[in-house]
Order: structure tokens, then sequence, then C-alpha cells
């Protein structure tokens, strides 16, 4: 089943466009949101950031006889950010070579996995955003299996339900609630435009604590 990423999902998504983790991240601490997804880090030191709805799949060990390990993408958006949970298991990995190659085929934005991937050089090579908990080469064949889809995962601390919004860069990933996209993409321009306005005071000859006193720099991400 192919499908395409709806309307809604596009909107939401074009609101963090040119935004990085930081800048989010800092947006949800003011907002008193949790969505730093600890100890998942880039596979490279991706340029910019990526963004799209969560696509999730949870892992589970396999049982007997074992069940599918990725045929899940067949139904993934092209623009969707794969988030897979396995636990945090790193003795056995949920994605390799031939996934990354048919995720960048379809134009799936990202993966993430609170666990391990191999093949490693094939999403190096061709450019596709990961990020793991790690990478280590044994299969996960007839180790593990797929439970569900697109249903609520934990990656890294962060609850993610189907459809939250992923953000990910080289600084690592945050999931932001789709209810409150809006309200932490805005939070974090007015946020970025004023560390911005700190940057240009300092070139034009202010002192750190000057342009920092000017802007309010200290409250910038203290919770409201």
């Amino acid at each position: 089943m192919n499908r395409h990423m709806h309307a809604q999902d596009q909107e939401l998504v074009a609101l963090f466009d040119g935004l990085d983790t930081p800048g989010v991240s800092d947006a949800m601490d003011k907002l008193g949101l949790h969505g730093q997804a600890l100890g998942i880090m880039p596979l490279a030191n991706y340029a910019r950031a990526v963004a799209g709805p969560a696509f999730t799949v949870k892992y589970v060990p396999s049982s007997n006889p074992p069940g599918t390990v990725g045929d899940f993408i067949d139904d993934v958006a092209p623009g969707d950010v794969i988030v897979i949970d396995n636990d945090g298991r790193t003795d056995c990995t949920v994605w390799g070579d031939i996934m990354t190659q048919y995720a960048g085929l379809r134009g799936i934005a990202a993966t993430v996995i609170d666990g391990v991937c191999r093949d490693v050089g094939k999403a190096l090579g061709d450019g596709y955003p990961m990020f793991t908990a790690g990478r280590f080469m044994r299969t996960g064949k007839d180790r593990v299996q797929v439970e569900t889809v697109n249903g609520t995962v934990a990656i890294g601390t962060v609850r993610v339900a189907a459809r939250d919004i992923v953000v990910a860069d080289a600084n690592g990933v945050v999931v932001v609630p789709r209810g409150h996209a809006r309200e932490v993409a805005e939070t974090a321009r007015r946020i970025e435009e004023t560390e911005s306005r700190i940057r240009e005071q300092i070139v034009q000859g202010k002192t750190l604590g000057e342009a920092r006193a000017a802007l309010g720099y200290h409250k910038l991400q203290a919770k409201e």
C-alpha cells in the first residue's frame, strides 16, 4: 500500500523548516515539554536538520516461528521519519543496506532507532539520515520481529506517538508532540531570532554580557 503525506502533516512539518534541534529543544524546555531523545546519535554530521511525521514501529523478541522484520516500509509515506523502538537492544540490528536503499528510493526523510543499525557505509554513501543508539553487524532476523506499527513507542526516554513531529540533525533527535507542534515551532523561532540579534550585537562591539542582558538571554529557555 503506497501512502502519501496528508496535507496537515505537510503543514506541520513546514513549520520547522530552517529550525534545528537546539532551537526546538529550547522551545520544548520553555513550554515544559519533554522530547529530547537521550542516547540517540546521528550517524554523520548532517548539514541540515530533517523533520517529518513519525511512522512508529515496535520490535519485540521473535516468537516461534519468527515474524517479519521490515515489511512495514511499504506503508511509509514519502517525507515520514521511521521511528523504531527495539527496546534499546545493541546485540542485533533492525536496519541494513537494503532498507537504506529502499527508504531513499521512496523519499523517506530519515530513520530513528532505539537500537542499532548495520551496513553503515551504504547510509553514509547515500547521505541517508540515520539516528541510532549505535552500530553492530549481527542481523535481527530470527531474533526480533515487528509487534505493532503506528502505536506509541519509546525512543531514548521519549514517548513517541504516530504522526508526532520528529526533528533531527547533527546534534541529535527531538520529538514534538503533534498537538504542540505550532507553539513549539513559533517559540523556537522567537528564541532563534533573539539569539541572532545577540550575535549581531557582539559583532558590532558589545560584550557578550551586555548583549545577553539587553535581550534577556538568560530567560529565553525559562519555563513560562
